[in-house]
């Protein structure tokens, strides 16, 4: 008795959870119904959403505090199972609604209201005609209709000239109806017909000439049924509205009246000035009550294997398998298969190749880590062996002085050339190569990278890259900053266009735009810049390696000295230093050649050589000429044996006084003596030149010029005659003014 009582009460408990199994899916099966029962609200809280059987959704409403202006009122007044939308359409009517789409923006209306006659839809309104969705119809016979208003005019003609057996049914072509498009933006437009010649024909209704705008998905021209089209109710006319007349972009700054919801994706109106909201993907309701999230896994609507499991996620959802099973759970992928999800042996070789992928990576990043750490050490390394430390400290005690040189790091400058691609280098030279780089501000500069650095001279490098820093000429390359992260410095200078004298004097497509004015003028910059280095500075500096390449122009042809590579500079109680053979063939000079010592002499005759590159034309290096390998002999010997105009460049000849460029050859020979005692110095060539430059740009105050002891009346190698010139040329400018 008792183990019948046990059977039964077990059988019992099994039917109670088998019960509670059932209970809990109704349960499950009710709620899902019931959120698939109760759609979105369309209309604000407490307002009505209907009127007949037309819904009416926000931002339209049919009472105050139910729509989002007064443009969007709806004055509900039922009347067979339909509603009026109250004008600004005409006058103070109002007009049938039939429909109202959010997604397309629109507003169907009754036909009557695009018949024969003017129309104003204001512009305060934010209803325009939609240009999409609507066509102009004229049905009649001989007829001109007119659509326009004050900014257009279109019409269409329809003629019945042919039989109405050649027009078949749904044609309106032209015979008897014919149909056009209109522009969108339309706010305002008047609806005309007129007749031309017989219009009497033989069809039942070509007395009848009708005009007017329809919704073209509403409107099907039929032939035998146009008279009772015609009498009968007028297809509707389609209206498109927008929000304000801001663009999505421009409303979104103005979070206040920003009318789209939560997500809803804004769009650009295209008729018309506004915007207008959609729902956005995985999201259904009012836009602009915010939309809410589309539970595909209810609706059905979702691409997941019949044996996968749906997880609903908020804008979408994803697919997976139940345990038991395996595969990614969606009917286009694998699908879910019964069956194990893994073999043991899979399960194995998965974790062995999981594990020797975690090794690997920690192997990697070790070894990146390392590796950094040396580049690290080794850049410390090279930042102290150049100085780094030294130029710290004169660069704070430089504090507030913007005029000092900027230390940069390898990545910046690296970031700046594209790892110093060949596809930046600018120029090559004996002292290193130049990259075009741009920085991180947007500065463009050029970056110099030198081939070798003498490693007992990092003292005096980190002086000069101080001094030449602080220089401020107008012609002279600015130093902006260096690098010291690298085995040979890295040297960062503005960076100039136009390329080199170099290139100007010696390409044949450019020598021509160089006139003998801005020959002169640039001969005068550079001496000045030369001048500036060697006397105005606080510590002379020379530069040792003047020559055409190193004189940069800029879009202005103004002249700028760069490449102080093998600059030095002077001390002030030595009038000679003991240095290194340095320089460029052709420009160095020979009194430094031989005897081994730099002068401030040398520049001067290095600038001589470039005078005279100037006034010839040809290289510093001659090929092909018997008895002189050099420009700079040629130059002396041609102007000895009285052949100057012989050698000058033909573009000179023609646009130079002839007076002129003997006073400036003589100048040039002058530079060019072998003894450097016997040259000028670079503020005396500085001064000459400005002198002449003067007379070229000032000629009226030539004659008063000729009236003093002056270079210009013959060679002279007087310093003082030149000085006077200068003074009688400035005294001359002076009174003028």
């Amino acid at each position: 008795m008792a183990f019948f009582l046990g059977k039964h009460k077990c059988v019992a408990m099994v039917v109670l959870n088998n019960l509670v199994m059932i209970l809990l899916t109704l349960f499950s099966l009710l709620v899902a119904t019931a959120a698939m029962a109760d759609p979105p609200a369309i209309a604000r809280q407490g307002c009505e959403d209907q009127c007949g059987d037309v819904p009416i959704p926000y931002p339209f409403g049919v009472r105050e505090g139910c729509f989002m202006d007064p443009g969007y009122l709806i004055t509900c007044k039922p009347r067979s199972s339909s509603t009026h939308i109250k004008a600004p359409f005409r006058g103070n009517g109002s007009d049938e609604v039939l429909e109202i789409s959010l997604l397309k923006a629109q507003v169907i209306v009754d036909g009557e209201f695009s018949l024969l006659g003017e129309y104003d839809l204001k512009q305060t309104s934010p209803f325009t005609w939609s240009a999409s969705s609507n066509m102009f119809t004229a049905i009649g016979c001989n007829i001109v209709a007119y659509i326009r208003n004050k900014n257009f005019t279109s019409a269409c003609v329809s003629l019945c000239d042919m039989m109405p057996l050649a027009v078949k049914d749904e044609s309106c072509s032209g015979i008897g109806c014919c149909q056009i498009s209109i522009p969108s933006g339309l706010k305002t437009l008047n609806i005309s017909l007129s007749n031309f010649g017989n219009s009497s024909g033989t069809w039942k209704f070509s007395y009848l000439n009708f005009a007017f705008l329809t919704n073209q998905k509403r409107f099907t021209y039929n032939l035998s049924e146009s008279e009772a089209t015609l009498y009968g109710k007028i297809p509707p006319v389609a209206l498109e509205w927008s929000i304000g007349s801001r663009t999505c972009e421009e409303a979104l700054l103005h979070k206040d009246s920003y009318a789209c919801g939560l997500h809803s994706t804004c769009f650009d109106s295209t008729n018309g000035p506004g915007y207008r909201c959609n729902c956005s993907d995985g999201f259904e309701g009012n836009p602009y009550l915010g939309c809410q999230d589309i539970d595909e896994c209810v609706t059905g609507d979702n691409l997941c294997h019949y044996s996968g499991k749906c997880n609903n996620t908020i804008g979408n959802y994803d697919c997976s398998c139940p345990k038991g099973y395996h595969g990614d759970g969606w009917k286009n992928g694998t699908g879910c298969t019964e069956g194990p999800e893994r073999g043991p042996l899979i399960k194995i070789i998965a974790g062995v190749g999981v594990g020797f992928m975690f090794v690997f990576v920690c192997f990697y990043f070790s070894y990146w880590g390392i590796q950094q750490r040396r580049i690290i050490k080794h850049r410390e390394k090279f930042f102290q062996q150049n100085g780094g430390l030294l130029l710290q400290q004169q660069i704070a005690s430089r504090k507030g002085v913007t005029d000092i040189a900027t230390i940069l790091t390898i990545e910046q400058l690296e970031k700046a050339t594209n790892n110093f691609d060949e596809s930046r280098v600018v120029g090559q030279g004996g002292y290193g190569t130049v990259f075009r780089g741009n920085l991180s501000n947007g500065k463009v500069v050029a970056i110099k990278k030198s081939k070798i650095m003498d490693k007992g001279q990092i003292i005096q490098f980190i002086n000069e890259v101080d001094i030449l820093s602080q220089i401020n000429h107008r012609n002279v390359v600015k130093l902006l900053g260096c690098c010291l992260e690298t085995e040979v410095p890295l040297l960062v200078y503005e960076f100039i266009s136009n390329g080199t004298l170099f290139q100007h004097i010696h390409n044949e497509n450019q020598a021509v735009s160089i006139s003998w004015g801005n020959r002169l003028r640039i001969a005068a910059e550079t001496a000045g810049a030369l001048g500036y280095l060697h006397s105005a500075h606080s510590i002379p500096i020379l530069h040792r390696d003047v020559k055409s390449s190193n004189i940069l122009l800029d879009d202005n042809y103004v002249a700028k000295v760069s490449d102080f590579g093998a600059s030095r500079l002077a001390p002030l109680d030595e009038v000679q230093a003991t240095t290194l053979l340095q320089g460029t063939l052709g420009y160095l000079d020979p009194e430094c050649f031989d005897t081994g010592k730099l002068i401030d002499k040398s520049d001067v005759y290095s600038f001589g050589v470039v005078l005279a590159e100037l006034l010839t034309g040809q290289n510093p290096i001659l090929s092909g000429l018997e008895g002189h390998k050099s420009l700079a002999k040629h130059f002396v010997s041609s102007m000895k044996d009285n052949n100057l105009f012989q050698i000058l460049d033909h573009h000179v000849v023609n646009e130079g006084d002839r007076e002129q460029l003997v006073v400036v050859a003589e100048l040039a020979r002058r530079c060019l003596k072998v003894k450097g005692e016997d040259r000028p110095t670079m503020k005396e060539v500085a001064m000459e030149l400005d002198s002449l430059r003067m007379l070229c740009e000032y000629p009226w105050i030539q004659h008063k010029y000729e009236e003093s002891e002056c270079f210009l009346c013959g060679p002279s190698t007087s310093s003082t005659a030149n000085v006077n010139g200068q003074e009688t040329i400035m005294l001359a400018l002076e009174n003028s003014h």
